[in-house]
This record gives structure tokens, sequence and C-alpha cells, in this order.
């Protein structure tokens, strides 16, 4: 009897221990994508052959969101993870081979009960093997990459079925760029688009208990916001001197949708570069400061994941430098809200890093902080 009754009891106590590493796993995964794309020329500038093929292949850790944040439930409890990737653009000796890491979110855009369809963005670091040398070879090919290091963008979109609880296959398409924000020169940056086949795996279950809680709709309120930032970049010689780039923007935002802030305001920036450039080549003298600087109108949206903001702002210029680029530039970036309420003077204080670029050729690399009121 007493045999029996230790038995129940360690049958018991496993599967109260099972659930609760169950319950801990569930939502928890890994996927693997296998991808295979080109490179494509974004300037004329960009010398390097082009690879027939190039390939990749990614290994994520995903964890389905349950609403445990507001934030969750308000995105219709998006998916969050961590991705490793490495790619071989198809010509080593050229453009050698990138292994990036990346934090992402996917996004629903569809979603029945065998299918759905998503959207994912990703932003991290990459290790180029190969990047630009002057020395001991001087490299007229690879113009595209001029540092190891690197910024990692990848956007990606999924057609996916849901074979069970466990298993999940997908098909889709995929867009990565790295370069690192003309911090070295050269700077043209690798854009890389393509198609891919992968799968998902959940030990435990891809589908974990949501939370469903009546969420009071947040105010549309309008802020002013500041933002400085700073930055560096080379000069066009590779293995020159770097300079500094002094940004400030003021705007004005708006709340819509408890989800997104959109924005408008004007920008100011001051480039050292520019200033040197004029200065050693006797251009204008007298006037290299006023000839240093950029002013823009710019509009932007912010999509909203808790603290998290991740931002695209488009700008026109109201007044180009001595050394023009387009007369219109895009910035991609995200927001950390160190700060972030709906009362007291000071709404929200935030520190963002940001990607500036002409036409998808990057500029600039900004790390600012900003504050709203």
């Amino acid at each position: 009897m007493i045999r029996y009754l230790f038995f129940l009891l360690a049958f018991s106590w496993v599967q109260h221990t099972y659930a609760q590493l169950s319950l801990k796993g569930a939502g928890q995964g890994i996927e693997v994508n296998f991808c295979g794309g080109k490179i494509f020329k974004h300037t004329k500038n960009f010398k390097a052959p082009l690879p027939s093929l190039a390939t990749a292949v990614e290994l994520n850790y995903i964890f389905q969101t349950t609403g445990r944040k507001e934030w969750q439930q308000r995105r219709n409890f998006p998916l969050v993870g961590l991705g490793f990737a490495y790619t071989n653009y198809g010509i080593d000796s050229v453009y050698g081979k990138c292994f990036s890491a990346y934090p992402f979110i996917q996004l629903p855009i569809l979603k029945g009960k065998k299918f759905e369809w998503t959207f994912r963005a990703g932003f991290g670091i990459g290790y180029v093997s190969k990047c630009y040398q002057r020395a001991p070879v001087w490299d007229t090919l690879n113009n595209a990459i001029g540092s190891h290091l690197n910024n990692y963008t990848i956007l990606s979109t999924d057609l996916r079925y849901h074979i069970n609880n466990h298993w999940d296959v997908q098909i889709g398409g995929n867009f990565s760029h790295i370069s690192n924000g003309g911090f070295r020169s050269p700077n043209l940056g690798i854009n890389l688009y393509g198609a891919h086949v992968g799968f998902r795996y959940f030990p435990t279950t891809s589908n974990p208990p949501r939370a469903a809680r009546l969420l009071a709709p947040l105010n549309n309120r309008l802020l002013f916001h500041i933002r400085l930032g700073f930055s560096a970049t080379e000069d066009k010689e590779p293995d020159g001197a770097l300079y500094p780039v002094y940004i400030a923007s003021a705007y004005v935002s708006k709340r819509y949708h408890n989800l997104n802030k959109i924005f408008a305001g004007i920008d100011y920036s001051y480039h050292e570069a520019i200033y040197a450039f004029l200065r050693n080549n006797e251009v204008a003298p007298g006037h290299e400061k006023d000839l240093s600087w950029k002013s823009a109108l710019f509009v932007g949206n912010e999509f909203l994941f808790g603290r998290i903001g991740i931002l695209l702002q488009f700008g026109w210029y109201l007044r180009r430098s001595a050394l023009p680029n387009s007369p219109y530039y895009e910035k991609l970036g995200a927001n950390v809200y160190l700060l972030q309420q709906e009362k007291g003077l000071m709404k929200e204080a935030t520190l963002g890093i940001f990607l500036k670029a002409h036409n998808a050729q990057a500029e600039f690399a900004e790390i600012g902080l900003g504050f709203a009121f």
C-alpha cells in the first residue's frame, strides 16, 4: 500500500513538474531559414563584380508573446527573438562572409487557423571577414565595405503553414543591408535581396495561453520633442581622420491608435569633415563654416513596442552643404525609452541610434538623446 502511495505521489510530482516546465517553455522555439539571393548595385559607384548567387542560413531563437505586457496585447501578440545569420556573398575574395546577430520582432499581417502571413524586422551587428584594404595590397574591387564591424539590418516576410503545435514550415522573401554608417570609408554598403524556405520547432507548444484583458485607450496626445545627436565620419580617403557630426532636431508628434506616433519637424547638422575639406582645398575662404551645415524638413512614424520604438523618417533639404547629396534623405532607427509617462512636464526621455542614408547609401550612424514635453 505504501509502495502504491509513494508511486502515486511520485507520479503526481512528475506531472506537476512537467506542467511547470511546459508552462515556462510554452511559446519558445527555434527557427531555421535557408536563403538565396542577389546583391544589387544601388549606386553607379559600386565597382565590385556581382556574384550569380549569394546564400545565407539563419538560426533564430523565437518567443511568442502572451500579453504579459500591455503593448503585446495592443500589437496583437507579436513574436520576438534573437537571430544569428551566416551569409556567403558568392565571391569570397572580394566580399568575404558575414556573421551577424540581431534582435527582431515579427508582426502578423493576416492570420488563420493553419496559415499566416507575417512581417519581420531585425537590427543588429554584422562582422564581415573581408573589407577594403589599402595595405599591404591595394584593394581595387571592394569599395562597398570599409570595416569588419558593421550595422546589420534584415527585413523579411513569410507565408507560414502550421502543421501542429510543434512544427511550422514557411517560404518568404528577405532583404538585408550591411554598412558602417560612414564611420570608415569606403561605405557604399551591401544590399542583398532574395527568397527563403524554413521551418520552426516548438518543444512544448507554439500556442501558449494568452492574457486577454480590457485595456484603457491611450490619449492621442501632442508632444513637442528636442533631440540632440552625435556622429563621426571618415573623410573620402580610407584610413583618414574621423570628423564629428553634430545634429539637432525639433519636432511635434501625435500618438494614434494606441500604437504609433506620427511626427514632423526640422533638423540641423554640422559636418566637420566638410569644413576640413573646404579648408584644405581653399574652397570659399572665410566661408567654410557657413557651407558646412545642412537643414531639412522631415516627417516620420514611430512604431511603439512598450519601451522600444522603431522609427522611419524622411527628410527634404531646405539647405544643403557645399558638398551636396540627394535632395532628400531616409533615416531608420530605434529609441529606448528611459522615461515614459502620461503626466508631468517631461513626458518622455529617449536614447536612440539611427542610420541616415541617401538613396539606400548610408551617410552616418547617429546616437541621440531626446526629450518630449
